[in-house]
């Protein structure tokens, strides 16, 4: 069977949702101020855009890694359930 590395899938599942994750950190921190939005807390400018990078970044890898789960064959699935009974 031509296996994909496991190190291949994980690149392609983190850098395009690096990417994504710092095109959507530019986009929100230019709409929203964060020193408006975070004014309770005692966050400072740098900290909030890291925090956005961040969560912008997690929600990009857990989007991909349902993609690349969807995308296998049926067959391999099917295949997988049956060696597990």
């Amino acid at each position: 069977m031509n296996e994909i590395p496991v190190i291949q899938r994980v690149i392609a599942i983190l850098w395009p949702s690096f990417i994504t994750a710092g095109i959507a950190t530019i986009l929100f921190t230019t709409a929203f101020d964060p020193e408006v939005i975070f004014v309770d807390y005692d966050v400072t400018r740098l900290g909030v855009y890291s925090i956005t990078f961040f969560v912008f970044w997690l929600l990009g890898a857990v989007t991909a890694m349902t993609t690349c789960f969807f995308l296998r064959p049926c067959s391999m699935v099917n295949k997988q359930n049956q060696n597990a009974d």
